[in-house]
């Protein structure tokens, strides 16, 4: 059985650094996503049913608009975004797992106290940015595949149906783990239209007397 791929970075680590440090400045506001958000938002995005246009996005993501130093950093910093999220769909289109910028275990803490709470509460931002595109289609398929994000997002914990799905660490883990694989299935439940049935071929006639022959 050959081995798994390793998941797919969807920057390299001199790119993630550079929007770390944008994300993390003053110039970006108060209200920007920081970068594990940003990840998930951007993940989100990669997934979504439809386009989002990058004005909204934008806007979105930063809650407002930053204070770039000039022309060049506006374009280097939403360059990065862009090519995160495009990166993210190139490699969810061929079977890929995206590679989450945090380590794949809670260690016995909350998940909403941890970068994998963080990148989930980004993720469902995404969803939220089109809710009705996620949903309208086939709300129950949508809202099961989407429980684990929402559970581990914190942002549902008010909800005591949210709380028992991640009531037991064991079951929080598992789904921990399993973050690259439910991206990949969300991606396929939404690009991939299911397989219809191939017409059967008609019966062929006998030649002979029986058909008719073209001229």
């Amino acid at each position: 059985m050959p081995e798994a791929l390793p998941p797919t970075p969807l920057l390299d680590d001199d790119e993630l650094d550079l929007l770390d440090d944008f994300l993390d400045s003053e110039r970006a506001g108060e209200d920007a996503l920081d970068l594990i958000g940003a990840h998930g938002f951007l993940v989100a995005l990669a997934v979504a049913p439809r386009e989002v246009p990058a004005t909204r996005w934008v806007g979105e993501l930063f809650h407002g608009e930053p204070a770039f130093a000039d022309t060049a950093e506006r374009d280097t910093i939403l360059g990065l975004l862009e090519h995160l999220r495009d990166n993210a769909m190139a490699a969810l289109e061929r079977g890929q797992l995206p590679e989450l910028p945090f380590e794949l275990t809670l260690d016995g803490i909350a998940p909403e106290e941890t970068p994998i709470g963080d990148w989930c509460a980004g993720f469902m931002e995404g969803v939220f940015l089109d809710e009705s595109a996620w949903f309208e289609a086939d709300e129950e398929a949508a809202a099961t595949l989407l429980l684990p994000f929402m559970a581990l997002s914190g942002l549902f914990d008010d909800e005591p149906d949210m709380a028992e799905f991640i009531r037991r660490p064991a079951d929080a883990e598992r789904l921990v783990t399993q973050l690259p694989e439910l991206v990949l299935d969300l991606y396929l439940h939404y690009r991939v239209p299911p397989e219809t049935p191939k017409p059967k071929p008609r019966p062929k006639k006998p030649a002979g007397r029986g058909g008719k022959r073209r001229r």
